[in-house]
């Protein structure tokens, strides 16, 4: 296990700690505003059109770069330059912003437009996150990655605690020109730093010659990102829990409403309760995961977490009627655990997969969960109306906990860790050079 006590600004080889922890900041000081005006457009749409579709549509527009996009930015993150692609993108999201800002100084916003700025700041999220999570691993020491995923799961769990609350405040006292001007103002702390901090790039690849290869076309490398990723079977594991999990859980927070209200006879407030308590847990696990580091084997912290996240949801649906603080530790509980299970997986890919392949892989994983989430949602309605809400976090809450105890039996997926022992047979054998700065 991990020493709780070892410094997190330690090095491994010459890698320190402050040039990554000053980006992480500044990354995190712009989601924060992103998050804020994210939620005055949605609630702006509310408010202009009154209409479900038009909601329903706004969350399609967030989630087709990243299930249709995600396979091909992934080749793209990893030909290009990750540092100038992150900037790109920030940069495009805090200038889509600005623009949509005159337009509401102007009086002459429409639903159209929102609906541009949502699909670019979706777009914009599907080339940065890759990018992001794929240079983690150059700039920060190994044994460091879960504690970082653990920063990273409670900066999760603080947003969702504090920005809708704060933005609901901001947008009764502040015009929506003002409210994207505060997105432009905090993109600006995401932006410099990378004007300034070197960010490394992927080893270059050379034969065994010594001499650097052709480098392949962009079909070439989105067909080598596709064989890498299936002929690892314990990552072809990861990607089918992904999937699972998601299309197990994705409706809840649609759900939610209807069990606070229909079953628990509550209102704004139970509800507005339920879903911070997921956000409590979520910040709660994230320090818990800073803090301890995790299980040696990583794979068991994530499993572990899994099961946990699985009774969490089931408690929801099985508790009394009467007893609805028991439904918010489920929640509580469910949120520490999404902590524990997603900080290790994101670890594990940083360190075992290699690392001019990592922006196709976290793509090609994202895309294929998230994909689930349009199937999910289309079932749960139907089902939850047919018969009853409660029926689904009880199924979700007791599949969940099947997947992950399945997990533990499954030999390649608890080797995900030793890295790809099938590599050899695919990719040729190939000399690397070291990790080269921007």
């Amino acid at each position: 296990m991990n020493n709780p006590t070892e410094p997190i600004m330690a090095k491994e080889k010459g890698k320190s700690l402050r040039p990554f922890l000053i980006l992480w900041s500044g990354q995190a000081i712009s989601l924060f505003g992103s998050q804020m005006v994210q939620f005055a457009l949605i609630w702006w749409l509310t408010q202009e059109t009154g209409s479900a579709t038009i909601l329903a549509v706004a969350s399609l527009v967030g989630l087709l770069p990243q299930v249709i996009l995600g396979p091909f930015v992934g080749v793209l993150v990893d030909r290009w330059s990750r540092r100038w692609v992150m900037f790109t993108a920030d940069s495009v999201i805090a200038l889509a912003s600005l623009v949509l800002a005159y337009l509401f100084w102007a009086g002459t916003a429409e639903v159209w437009q929102v609906f541009a700025l949502l699909f670019i700041r979706a777009l914009g999220g599907a080339f940065h996150w890759p990018a992001m999570q794929a240079s983690t691993p150059l700039m920060v020491p190994e044994e460091q990655l879960t504690r970082i995923q653990g920063l990273n799961q409670m900066l999760q769990g603080g947003l969702s605690i504090v920005a809708a609350p704060l933005g609901a405040v901001l947008i009764s006292v502040l015009t929506m020109p003002a409210l994207l001007g505060i997105d432009v103002f905090t993109a600006l702390f995401a932006i410099i730093p990378l004007l300034f901090i070197p960010v490394p790039q992927p080893k270059k690849v050379e034969t065994a010659a010594g001499e650097e290869t052709t480098k392949p076309s962009f079909w070439a490398d989105l067909q080598t990102g596709i064989r890498y990723a299936a002929s690892w079977p314990a990552m072809l594991m990861l990607m089918l829990m992904a999937m699972l999990v998601n299309f197990l859980l994705t409706p809840l927070a649609a759900l939610q409403p209807l069990l606070v209200t229909e079953y628990f006879l509550g209102d704004a407030i139970h509800l507005g309760v339920l879903e911070a308590s997921f956000g409590v847990g979520i910040l709660a696990g994230g320090i818990l995961l800073s803090i301890w580091g995790g299980f040696q084997r990583r794979i068991h912290t994530t499993l572990i977490g899994l099961a946990g996240l699985g009774i969490g949801i089931l408690l929801m649906g099985l508790v009394p009627a009467t007893m609805f603080w028991l439904a918010v530790v489920g929640g509580l509980l469910s949120g520490v655990m999404i902590s524990l299970t997603n900080g290790p997986v994101m670890a594990i890919m940083q360190s075992a997969v290699d690392s001019s392949m990592q922006g196709r892989v976290f793509t090609l994983l994202n895309s294929a969960a998230t994909a689930m989430a349009p199937l999910s949602l289309m079932i749960a309605g139907p089902f939850a109306d047919a018969f009853g809400v409660r029926l689904w976090f009880i199924l979700g809450g007791v599949l969940t906990t099947v997947v992950a105890l399945t997990g533990f039996v499954n030999r390649p997926l608890l080797a995900v860790e030793d890295g790809r022992t099938s590599e050899a047979e695919t990719v040729p054998v190939l000399l690397e050079t070291a990790v080269q700065p921007e």
